[in-house]
């Protein structure tokens, strides 16, 4: 992750938090075997303004995806295991064959900053 990405994502979270909107933040924690993203990996998911940052992509990032609309409905934090063996039927080139964990969890809106 670059210095680039890791800027994009803290302005996506503070963008949301200005707006007064909850986000999801989706942090791979481990790995196993070939993946797309290695640990540290951070996807934004806000609602009104879509993806921020990628925790490799496909039908994995998908999950992911899924995973956070819930936490957001929800409240909860989530572990999800992402399993891209499966990914071997896909027509993308770029298969991984691993598996990865990635927590999920919101991040609501602060109290509005004085201006």
């Amino acid at each position: 992750m670059t210095h680039h990405d890791d800027r994009a994502l803290a302005d996506a979270l503070r963008d949301a938090s200005d707006a007064g909107r909850a986000c999801a933040l989706a942090t791979v924690v481990a790995t196993r075997g070939s993946t797309p993203r290695k640990v540290g990996a951070r996807l934004v998911v806000d609602p009104e303004r879509g993806l921020t940052g990628t925790v490799g992509g496909g039908c994995g990032e998908a999950e992911v995806i899924e995973a956070a609309q819930r936490v957001l409905e929800t409240g909860r934090a989530e572990r999800v295991t992402v399993d891209l063996t499966e990914d071997f039927l896909s027509w993308s080139p770029a298969v991984c064959g691993g598996t990865m964990d990635v927590f999920v969890e919101a991040v609501l809106p602060g109290p509005a900053s004085p201006e």
